[in-house]
């Protein structure tokens, strides 16, 4: 990801800096993971972070704001696409990624608790889709190329058709590993992400032939 993509929005005003933003997110994780989301303020993390409170206000409204940026830091630092050589290694590495940082205390603590507050806050789930989904939707679309270049899948002519495509696939990962994670608490283990992988590439070429 890129610099910018992984960086929390911009405001207008003093400029900003990036050690106090790294200090603000870490905090925010380490003390989501300590008090629980009904118990964190942002008088807490600044005083983790070592900042003035008003340091985080010019850059975060409030306290979902900061959350979601807090996660989607996390999100944008250990999850990538790397080129394993075919599209059945690539979707079992970022399955296998994607568990991973799943499983970390700091990000099950924190994506849980912006989801559930999410339910009962339209905005909030404006920015869970901005912040989070569509950046890492960036990986589906990397990976779909890399399969078309390879011959692996087939190329959609019509872009509204191909980005709803994307989504699918996007969905079924995300909705599989998180739901395997944390509601089933059963482990992403290397056998259930090839298992997993040959599924969804199966899924993928019945819809092609049935496009077709």
């Amino acid at each position: 990801m890129s610099s910018a993509a992984s960086s929390p929005a911009r405001r207008t005003g003093r400029p900003r800096s990036a050690e106090a933003d790294r200090a603000i997110l870490d905090a925010t994780r380490a003390a989501l993971v300590e008090l629980g989301w009904g118990k964190l303020t942002l008088g807490d993390v600044a005083a983790r972070a070592g900042v003035a409170k008003t340091t985080l206000y010019r850059r975060w409204a409030g306290k979902n704001e900061l959350v979601v940026d807090a996660v989607a830091d996390l999100f944008d630092e250990h999850l990538e696409l790397p080129d394993r050589g075919s599209l059945h290694a690539d979707i079992e590495g970022v399955v296998l990624q994607f568990a991973s940082l799943l499983e970390r205390p700091e990000t099950k603590t924190a994506l849980m608790a912006v989801v559930a507050e999410s339910t009962r806050d339209g905005a909030l789930r404006d920015r869970i889709r901005s912040a989070i989904v569509d950046r890492q939707k960036s990986l589906v679309l990397l990976g779909r190329e890399r399969a078309q270049v390879r011959g692996e899948l087939p190329r959609e002519d019509d872009e509204a058709s191909a980005a709803r495509t994307a989504d699918l696939i996007f969905d079924v990962i995300a909705g599989a590993v998180v739901h395997r994670t944390l509601v089933s608490a059963e482990p992403v283990d290397p056998e259930w992400a090839r298992g997993f992988a040959t599924l969804l590439i199966g899924g993928l070429a019945a819809g092609a032939g049935a496009g077709g």
